[in-house]
């Protein structure tokens, strides 16, 4: 399987003037979180100097200490959530925690994301 990107919409609610921006993401179901380079955090307005940190290992097996900023929203295609995300990296990541939340589906088959077939207009998610 290669690797596979999507695009998703990305904006800061806590911005009135912030608009969305679209950007192509690497789908990483390995991953939880959503990692966005330092560039587009600037871009949607998070404020570095207040944001908390979280400690994160990286593929390498190294562990780093990162901005964690949000709430972030992410858009794809009738779906959205609002999540956390990591400033890392010098590319947008979309982990499994967002994937989930939005209801999405990874197709290796087709190299591409969708939204759950079971679910076409509105995501499901067990609450039990």
């Amino acid at each position: 399987m290669g690797l596979i990107h999507t695009n998703i919409l990305l904006s800061n609610p806590k911005k009135d003037s912030s608009e969305s921006i679209e950007v192509s993401a690497l789908v990483d179901t390995g991953a939880l979180h959503l990692c966005i380079p330092e560039h587009i955090g600037i871009q949607l307005g998070f404020d570095f100097l207040s944001a908390s940190q979280r400690e994160v290992v990286t593929a390498d097996g190294k562990r780093h200490l990162v901005p964690y900023v949000g709430p972030i929203q992410i858009g794809f295609e009738n779906r959205n959530c609002f999540t956390g995300a990591l400033v890392l990296g010098d590319e947008v990541l979309l982990g499994a925690v967002p994937m989930e939340d939005m209801d999405l589906l990874v197709s290796p088959a087709k190299q591409s994301v969708t939204v759950n077939p079971e679910s076409p207009n509105i995501p499901i998610s067990i609450a039990k």
